[in-house]
């Protein structure tokens, strides 16, 4: 905990850049960047485009395809343990809406602003949560994927932190967890903050930089894990409309010259959408510039999330042309990409090596 928590609150009330700017130490300026090499191939979710999402067969399926991070989402249970989920509304990830026992569970929360119908993980026991089969998130789009419907269960941050090690022994090489804290003001509001129970799994499992890398889309949050001084890389990830939720700023003036140096002050990387880093954007030599790495999300195969260039088909959910994607963001120098497909991502960066010799 921070030894000035007058100062802390006035950060945190602060917007993106005001409260960056403020959170800064010399020994957060002196921190030590990483360095250039390989684009890394980051597992989103695991590997969503084959497995139904944040099961340990995604995961599993990422490592093996040459991930070297995953990606776990993290939402908390009543009994505050950080379960991974893609939000804390699960109808469209297990099979809670066919369970009769919890049908009085449903109900309608207003959750970042949005009012949400539905069932909540915060209204459940982590023993409940188990009882739970995972379902694939897109079953329209990744049919292929409803065949492990029902095959594996919810699982905790713990059990992919576990599982991360276990990949990293059988691998023969470090795999990174990379879980984003989702929605963070909310639980805070609620009682169930995210950041004391990560940065209590982090500490007990010893989790280095190398081995853990934190990520947001409110700069809050990750000054919450800054104040913990774990010493691990944090990740300010951005979207492409509004502002982070509870912040007084926008993600277009967070990815400004100014916006990105205020960054800097807190965090090793940003995550832009793809779609902001198309020529003529300059924001990844800004970015570059103002010390920041930048991985780019979400990168995925079929149609419908290609641009229309690379398009194959008139089957929206059939494979357009992914390769070329990949090429164009390796080629322009991102430091990582975030992708449901990491097979796909490493055939292309193995490509993009060779071509380079």
């Amino acid at each position: 905990m921070s030894a000035m928590p007058k100062r802390r609150s006035i950060l945190l009330a602060a917007g993106a850049a005001t409260a960056a700017s403020a959170v800064a130490s010399p020994a957060v300026a002196a921190r030590q960047r990483p360095g250039p090499g390989r684009p890394l191939v980051i597992g989103h979710r695991g590997a969503a485009g084959w497995r139904p999402e944040h099961t340990a067969a995604s995961y599993t399926f990422a490592v093996q395809a040459g991930a070297d991070w995953i990606e776990p989402d993290l939402v908390p249970t009543k009994d505050h343990v950080l379960v991974v989920r893609h939000e804390n509304e699960i109808s469209q990830t297990t099979d809670v809406a066919r369970r009769a026992e919890f049908a009085g569970r449903r109900t309608t929360k207003t959750v970042d602003g949005r009012a949400v119908t539905g069932w909540f993980t915060e209204d459940f026991t982590l023993a409940e949560l188990k009882t739970l089969w995972a379902v694939e998130r897109l079953p329209l789009v990744r049919n292929r994927n409803t065949v492990f419907d029902g095959t594996q269960r919810i699982m905790t941050f713990q059990e992919v932190v576990d599982l991360a090690r276990r990949l990293s022994r059988s691998h023969g090489r470090t795999v990174a967890v990379f879980p984003e804290t989702k929605h963070p003001t909310y639980f805070r509001s609620i009682g169930l903050p995210l950041e004391p129970e990560l940065v209590r799994v982090i500490r007990r499992n010893r989790l280095g930089a190398r081995e853990c890398v934190v990520q947001s889309f409110e700069p809050s949050s990750l000054l919450h894990i800054a104040e913990a001084r774990l010493r691990l890389p944090l990740w300010q990830a951005l979207g492409t409309t509004g502002g982070p939720f509870g912040h007084d700023t926008t993600y277009a003036r967070m990815m400004t010259p100014e916006g990105l140096r205020s960054i800097a002050e807190y965090a090793d990387w940003i995550g832009p959408d793809k779609s902001s880093l198309v020529a003529p954007s300059p924001l990844l030599a800004d970015a570059h510039a103002a010390g920041l790495r930048v991985g780019a999300y979400t990168f995925r195969a079929e149609n419908q999330f290609l641009p229309q260039a690379l398009r194959r088909g008139t089957d929206p959910n059939g494979f357009g042309d992914a390769f070329a994607e990949y090429a164009l963001h390796y080629g322009s120098g991102v430091d990582a990409v975030v992708t449901d497909f990491p097979d796909l991502a490493v055939i292309a960066r193995d490509a993009a090596d060779t071509g380079a010799r």
